[in-house]
C-alpha cells in the first residue's frame, strides 16, 4: 500500500516539470503527506486539454457516496481490480491524473510491537510520478469535494521485504497516455501498472518520528542510525531537491 509520502519541491518547481499551465496552487513541501490532507496532483483539463496542477484530498470519495468520510478507506485503489470495482472503474476510465512526490515511506513489521519505516526515492533524484484516479462528490449543500487515490501494484524484488505492495510509479513517457492526453485501450492502461524495476528506487530505514502524522519536517528522511536495515535496503538518501 502506499499510506504515507513526502514532496519536498516547491509549487513553482512541480509545475515547471509537469509543464501545468492554470495559476499555481498555494501548497507547502510536506515530508509527512497522510490520508485526508489536500495534496497537489496533475490533471488534464476536459476542454484545453492543459495540464493542470490543483490540489485535491487524499482518499477518493465516490459521486454514489453518501458520507464523504468513506474517503479515508480508500486512499489506494488495486490495479489488478481497478477496472472493475465500483468505487474505481468510472475514474479509471475517466479521470486518471499523476500525483507528484518525491518518494513515500513503508513499514516492515519486525516483530509483534516493532515497525520499522524505511523511505523509498528514485535512484534519478527525479520528482516521483504516482499513478491517481480523482472524483468530484457533491455535497447537499451544492460544494463539490474533489479527491484522488493512489494505485498499488505488487512490489518488486528490493522492496518486497518490506512490503508485498507498492505505488504504481509511471516514467515520463507513460504521462500522456495516462493522463488521456493520447487515445489509450484499457488493456494498454492496465499494462501501465506494474513495479518499477529494482535498480530504480532506493530504499533505507527512517526514524519512528515519521508515525506521528504531526511530525513534519526533512529530519524525517534522514536514515534511523539505530536500525538493522534489511538486505539491499540501506541506500544513499538523493541529495534534497535544489
Amino acid at each position: 500500500m502506499c499510506g504515507r509520502y513526502f514532496q519536498q519541491r516547491a509549487a513553482s518547481a512541480v509545475a515547471q516539470y509537469y509543464e501545468t499551465v492554470n495559476p499555481l496552487p498555494n501548497f507547502a513541501p510536506s515530508w509527512n503527506r497522510a490520508p485526508t490532507q489536500d495534496a497537489p496532483v496533475v490533471r488534464r483539463h476536459p476542454d484545453t486539454g492543459a495540464r493542470h496542477l490543483d490540489l485535491l484530498r487524499w482518499g477518493l470519495v465516490p459521486r454514489w457516496a453518501e458520507d464523504p468520510k468513506v474517503g479515508a478507506r480508500m486512499i489506494n485503489a488495486r490495479s489488478e481490480s481497478v477496472a472493475e470495482k465500483p468505487a474505481f472503474r468510472d475514474a479509471f476510465r475517466r479521470r486518471r491524473c499523476l500525483v507528484t512526490a518525491d518518494g513515500f515511506y513503508e513499514w516492515h513489521v519486525a516483530g509483534p510491537k516493532a515497525k520499522q519505516p524505511y523511505a523509498v526515492a528514485l535512484a534519478s533524484g527525479e520528482p516521483m510520478t504516482l499513478a491517481g484516479l480523482w472524483e468530484g462528490w457533491r455535497a447537499p449543500d451544492g460544494t463539490i469535494l474533489r479527491s484522488f487515490t493512489i494505485l498499488t501494484t505488487e512490489a518488486n524484488a528490493k522492496l518486497a521485504p518490506v512490503h508485498e505492495r507498492m505505488p504504481v510509479i509511471l516514467p515520463r513517457a507513460a504521462w500522456p497516455l495516462w493522463l488521456g492526453e493520447e487515445p489509450a485501450e484499457e488493456a494498454a492502461l492496465l499494462d501501465l501498472l506494474r513495479p518499477l524495476p529494482d535498480a530504480a528506487v532506493l530504499a533505507w530505514p527512517v526514524g519512528t518520528r515519521v508515525n506521528r502524522v504531526a511530525e513534519d519536517d526533512a529530519g524525517l528522511l534522514e536514515r534511523d542510525p539505530l536500525a538493522v536495515p534489511l538486505p539491499g535496503l540501506d541506500d544513499t538518501p538523493p541529495p534534497p531537491p535544489g
